[in-house]
């Protein structure tokens, strides 16, 4: 459906990753008026050029973002006069993140949910507050993950240094139940929180990898990132008015 954002604004944080610049441009694509934020705006607007955005069309406004930072999103959502929605596609994580289960400090595990869990709470929770001062319709798409919904396989990682860290499962699994907390404690049907839960996707890792990872889908395998976005471009328009507090899974079936 073409311009299904038409005459939206949206705000995107980790505008700069994967997810955030496929996602800038397919907002853009659909007529939506985007505010693309991340930490480092250099490097989000280095990669937005990379994916054939105009940095400096009319349709878009960048801006610096900490999301982890309490005074920084506070502020951020109380200079803003106008949005209708926003995506939660920021990964903030540590310096150890990604160690195997028997080598990550407890120390670590807490710095890791406190950056990535703790800032999409305080996300979600402005993001309600901009709602309740502004008092018009806002949908907030959260990103999960299929391993917040189901155990990890762990055997398609061997053959390569990689594993699904413990502490990834522990913050995807919370935020879905974050989101149904939020929009039942706002109680406003014109509010509306979602998630997708994506399944792999593809940014180059070993060929072992994507092979088994392959044979536990129904084909498909490791998803090109713009398969996630008719999902959360669907949330956020006017078709998805009355879905809220749910999880949309794209995985083509790894998770059955």
């Amino acid at each position: 459906m073409e311009n299904q954002l038409k005459n939206k604004t949206i705000l995107v944080v980790g505008a700069g990753g994967l997810l955030g610049t496929s996602l800038v441009s397919a907002m853009i694509a659909q007529g939506a008026k985007v505010i693309a934020a991340d930490i480092d705006v250099t490097a989000m607007t280095n990669r937005l050029v990379s994916v054939g955005v105009e940095t400096d069309a009319e349709q878009l406004v960048t801006a610096a973002l900490d999301v982890t930072n309490e005074t920084d999103v506070k502020s951020f959502f109380e200079s803003l006069d106008h949005i209708d929605g926003a995506v939660n596609a920021s990964y903030p994580r540590n310096k150890t993140y990604g160690a195997h289960f028997f080598d990550v400090t407890q120390d670590s595990f807490n710095e890791n949910l406190t950056l990535h869990l703790g800032s999409s709470f305080l996300f979600t929770q402005q993001c309600a507050a901009f709602f309740k001062r502004h008092q018009q319709p806002f949908s907030l798409v959260n990103i999960a993950s299929i391993y917040g919904v189901v155990a990890p396989k762990f055997d398609v990682y061997d053959n390569t240094p990689m594993t699904m860290p413990v502490e990834y499962a522990a913050i995807k699994s919370a935020i879905l139940h974050l989101n149904k907390y939020a929009v039942a404690y706002v109680n406003d049907s014109r509010f509306r929180i979602n998630c997708v839960s994506p399944g792999g996707i593809f940014d180059h890792q070993p060929e072992p990898f994507l092979e088994a990872y392959k044979s536990n889908t129904h084909g498909a395998g490791m998803l090109d990132v713009k398969e996630i976005e008719g999902a959360i471009l669907f949330l956020l328009s006017e078709q998805s008015r009355y879905v809220t507090g749910q999880n949309i899974i794209v995985d083509d079936g790894f998770s059955l």
